[in-house]
């Protein structure tokens, strides 16, 4: 073979190169150019004029120049020197192509049953993975949770990531909640089923594409051993931006390291009707926090590159909402405006998508003004991908392809499917024929072109490609059992409990209680209900402890306290009643302490939804009969949607919402009952007297002002924002710069706080603004700003907030964002309600 000869590539242009390039090529020798980075400039940067130039002129045949990929190269040598040809590499598993070329090669040699098997990534509870298509077997759910049923449901996915599960379609595109419905042993062996599938899926199939694998992610990985943090409400009640980060990117760490590549159902939309079960999921009712929040979660999952080993998809839900249901039911039509739909539920979807880059959403449930979102081709391509510039796939609702049907527009599965695909569902995650053999059969018949389907096919294998599967599918076992629910993700499960729980009551300063009571009497059906206090969304086997309220107060008070616990009803019903065995034991003790609400699945999450807000079967009778024992009584709440309890308001003096508070909750809950920490929760949702004041939520119209009924006051119970401390806090000095600019300018907010109480406290800072007047109707206030900040006794801070051109914009009567000239008024408070200081600014035109 010719000799090799050499040059550095750094720093050197084209003319530097050529004269060595023309050399070479007359000599016939191999000629290496040896570089570090490319960019256009730099040290020890080869520039990219260079390397185009250099391509260039060795396109062009004239030239005799042979540039080729290092694996063609050695091909050709090995040929020469007469060794034995390896194959060569196809091009689309050669990373030193361009992602999008190694799609459309990936693409070419696909055949149209390959290209279907990756549109499916079914849930693993639908039962047809272990028992066949054409089974009539029971959702996972129906059955016996046992050891066999689950290996029998892991069997068939190996079949299935095969290609030998079925005779309609080739190896499938991944999995989706593999690891929590049928690896309860932990995530070691979760970590070692997750290579071991994507081995199968890499040896033993035609082309070798890797695995995708979803996981739920509500409040933390949802698989038995992942950290439980609290859920929705106690994370938006933190008001704390980089707690929120920290969740999840504790979340994303535990997902990669056992093998998962997408979290789903982060669910950013307003929580605009409590009623509606599922709504316990979301953050806040408001647009301002839930955009804030969509912010820090796609940051926190998938940053700035998806292939890091503590990286994966962030999938946001339910696009673009649901959480405004007709009658507050579970699926029911959102039978809103263009404008309602553009204000209030789109931005939070804006900001995780166009802002942060979010790769993944799920389509949601219900009709928007009477078109099922999975037939939507104006929200879910022209909305999505047009104005959101959205670039990741779409994945469909469970059975969400069903809907297209439910609301009659169209009558079989196989109809359905043309509509979905046209409209921009990207991946299947049920059974459903619509994206199975119904789907084969329309592209077959010409009803839908093959390009839907490439279109589709391409956006998850480019994520593939992006995630590195295709070179780096395997994880390590015992990296992961390192890091799932290791110690410092317990404490900030205990940390986002803290700060999630909201003091509603505390007259005459019961709280915080003394450690050396003589006695306390817990009572109540979720004082020791560890699984009712994590809400939904949470692991179907959970190994590690959780914490009750019980425990808890156990863990903090002294050994010679005495306590005595009662259960004294249930969630619901009547089944259970100890009415009169917990008002004898709260008689005998210094103070009583009732944990009353809902619990987990029973009267929350998917599919529960409530006609009342009030308290559920005999808890109030309970309470009522435990206060009338003249004991100082406390009420700790959990629970996922706000509750309306009014006669709790009036009558009993402390009252706590701890939430749906995580495994970490008891702990959580007894340091602030006695005083370990100052409560520092806001309300991020108005708690309403009745559900008859639907919609109740704070940033209602000045249509609404000043409005009353007979039988109640309108006023909330607890407002937006509101929340007690065992400190207080006084606002002073503020300041507006400038007070006047023209529609592009920024405001400059800043106030002073200081600690006015004995003991150390967070105070959240909030910035309320009032568009005076304006052409298209506006709230009376609106969150446009906050900050959480710690002060100790007697300490001030400065806090400074801006305001943008967006936070100022509105939708005009033409249906664009703008910012009309016009005064602003600016509110700061502790609440909604609670406005400290006032002023105001100008803009001008």
């Amino acid at each position: 073979m010719a000799q090799i000869t050499g040059m550095e590539l750094d720093g050197k242009t084209f003319d530097q190169v050529k004269s060595l390039i023309e050399s070479a090529a007359k000599k016939g020798q191999w000629l290496v150019l040896a570089g570090h980075e490319i960019n256009d400039d730099g040290f020890q940067t080869s520039r990219l004029a260079t390397i185009e130039a250099i391509c260039k002129y060795a396109s062009d045949p004239a030239n005799g120049i042979w540039i080729d990929n290092v694996h063609n190269i050695a091909a050709y040598v090995k040929e020469k020197r007469g060794e034995s040809q390896i194959s060569e590499t196809p091009l689309y598993k050669n990373p030193l192509f361009p992602i999008e070329q190694r799609i459309n090669d990936l693409l070419s040699r696909m055949t149209l049953e390959e290209k279907i098997g990756q549109m499916n990534i079914p849930t693993c509870y639908s039962t047809e993975l272990g028992w066949g298509l054409n089974s009539d077997v029971p959702y996972l759910w129906d059955m016996k949770d046992t050891k066999e049923v689950r290996d029998k449901q892991l069997d068939g996915c190996r079949k299935w990531a095969e290609g030998t599960h079925n005779t309609v379609f080739g190896p499938g595109g991944g999995f989706f909640t593999l690891s929590d419905r049928l690896i309860y042993e932990g995530p070691e062996r979760q970590a070692k089923i997750m290579n071991e599938l994507q081995k199968i899926a890499i040896e033993k199939t035609r082309l070798g594409i890797p695995l995708f694998q979803i996981e739920e992610g509500t409040h933390g990985l949802m698989c038995p051993g992942g950290t439980i943090f609290p859920e929705g409400l106690a994370i938006g009640s933190s008001w704390n931006k980089n707690l929120v980060r920290q969740i999840y990117t504790v979340a994303a760490k535990e997902g990669k390291a056992i093998g998962v590549h997408g979290l789903c159902t982060l669910v950013i939309e307003p929580n605009r009707d409590p009623r509606m079960g599922r709504n316990e999921e979301g953050y806040s009712e408001d647009t301002y926090m839930c955009s804030q929040i969509a912010a820090n979660i796609v940051q926190a999952l998938q940053g700035y590159d998806i292939s890091a080993p503590d990286k994966l998809v962030a999938f946001l839900c339910h696009y673009p909402g649901q959480s405004q249901p007709v009658s507050g039911f579970e699926r029911g039509a959102m039978e809103i405006s263009e404008r309602k739909f553009r204000e209030v539920f789109l931005p939070s979807f804006a900001t995780g998508i166009k802002k942060y880059g979010a790769l993944g959403v799920m389509a949601t449930y219900p009709a928007i003004d009477g078109v099922a979102v999975h037939s939507s081709e104006k929200i879910l391509t022209k909305i999505l991908r047009e104005e959101l510039d959205f670039n990741g796939i779409v994945v469909c609702e469970g059975g969400g392809l069903g809907t297209i049907v439910t609301e009659r527009h169209a009558a079989t599965q196989k109809e359905a499917g043309i509509m979905a695909i046209k409209a921009g569902v990207d991946v299947g995650i049920s059974i459903e024929d619509a994206y199975m053999g119904g789907l084969i059969e329309n592209v077959n018949e010409g009803k839908i072109s093959i390009k839907d389907v490439d279109k589709a096919v391409s956006r998850l294998l480019r994520l593939k490609f992006q995630m590195g599967l295709f070179e780096h599918p395997y994880v390590d076992p015992e990296y992961a059992v390192s890091i799932v629910n290791s110690k410092e993700h317990k404490e900030l499960a205990l940390q986002t409990a803290r700060e999630g729980i909201v003091l509603l009551r505390n007259q005459k300063n019961l709280l915080p209680l003394k450690k050396d009571l003589r006695s306390i009497a817990i009572i109540g059906p979720n004082a020791d209900a560890p699984v009712d206090q994590l809400g939904d969304y949470f692991p179907h086997n959970v190994p590690q402890e959780v914490v009750t309220v019980l425990k808890g107060i156990k863990n903090k008070v002294s050994a010679k306290t005495k306590i005595s616990y009662v259960k004294g009803c249930g969630i619901l019903g009547d089944s259970i009643n100890e009415i009169n065995k917990a008002k004898a034991a709260a008689k005998n003790a210094d103070i009583a302490i009732v944990v009353i609400g809902e619990g987990g699945y029973i009267t929350n999450g998917e599919g529960r939804d409530v006609a009342s807000l009030d308290l559920t079967g005999m808890q109030e009778e309970l309470l009522k009969a435990v206060y009338s024992t003249g004991t100082p009584t406390v009420v700790v709440l959990i629970n996922g949607r706000p509750l309306s309890i009014r006669w709790a308001s009036e009558n009993i003096p402390a009252i706590v919402e701890a939430w749906m508070c995580g495994e970490q909750g008891g702990n959580a809950v007894a340091e602030v009952l006695f005083g370990d920490y100052n409560p520092s929760g806001r309300l991020p949702v108005t708690i309403p007297r009745s559900s008859g004041q639907f919609p109740f939520y704070y940033n209602y119209s000045a249509t609404k002002d000043g409005a009353k009924y007979i039988d109640m006051p309108s006023s909330p119970l607890y407002e937006f924002g509101f929340g007690l401390s065992y400190t207080t806090f006084e606002y002073s000095n503020l300041m507006i710069t400038p007070k006047e600019i023209n529609n592009e300018g920024d405001i400059d907010i800043t106030l002073d706080v200081k600690n006015t109480g004995q003991v150390k406290g967070d105070e959240v800072v909030q910035l309320y603004l009032n568009d005076v007047i304006s052409s298209t109707s506006r709230p009376v206030k609106e969150l446009k700003g906050y900050e959480k900040i710690s002060l100790a006794p007697g300490e001030k801070k400065s806090v400074k907030l801006t305001l943008h051109p967006e936070e100022l914009s509105l939708l005009d009567r033409d249906m664009n964002f703008v910012v009309e000239p016009g005064t602003f008024e600016v509110m700061i408070g502790s609440s909604s309600n609670d406005i400290r200081l006032r002023g105001e600014f100008d803009v001008k035109k």
